[in-house]
């Protein structure tokens, strides 16, 4: 070979040497400027943490709260089956009232019935008052029927209560059934 065609190779050489390098170059710029430095991973490391223990302590305050209601609504399947003994308690002692000869058998009956009673009121049970004459709220009363009023106040109240309502807590467990006037 001769040194022209020696030259010329070195030459393309060179210049392929030299894009070859160029593109190198590129590639580590890429690599170094993708790469992230040791403080943005502790910043993103610092974030993951902190989202973590955000999530952890929501979830721990929504189990408290969801043990807070269960231990207040806890019995109240219990006490749902029990409001029908309470009814018939009360219809009992309406009849044994009228029953002159029975005194000693209604102070019987009036004592276990407030016993009972006052055992269910101490587990969170309380009556929902509903009297004649209140007006008629469909968020704490349960219509079954509407009669025509006997005067023009009675409209849209409550004319008779059938059966009593009650709540457990704050919680309705059993609506007061009333009559109300149209």
């Amino acid at each position: 070979m001769s040194k022209k065609e020696d030259i010329k190779e070195e030459g393309i050489n060179t210049t392929e040497e030299t894009q070859q390098v160029e593109e190198n170059q590129e590639v580590v710029e890429e690599i170094v400027t993708e790469e992230p430095t040791s403080e943005e991973l502790l910043q993103a490391e610092k974030d993951k943490f902190l989202r973590l223990f955000a999530e952890f302590e929501n979830y721990k305050k929504r189990t408290t709260r969801e043990r807070i209601e269960l231990f207040k609504t806890a019995g109240q399947e219990l006490m749902t089956s029990l409001l029908p003994v309470v009814d018939d308690f009360e219809r009992a002692l309406t009849h044994i009232e009228e029953d002159k000869e029975a005194e000693e058998l209604r102070k019987g009956v009036l004592l276990i019935y407030q016993k009972f009673y006052n055992t269910l009121e101490q587990k969170g049970l309380s009556k929902i008052e509903t009297n004649a004459g209140d007006l008629f709220d469909a968020e704490i009363h349960e219509a079954i029927t509407q009669i025509p009023a006997p005067s023009e106040d009675l409209k849209g109240k409550v004319i008779d209560c059938v059966e009593k309502g009650y709540k457990l807590g704050d919680k309705i467990i059993r609506y007061p059934k009333v009559v109300i006037g149209q």
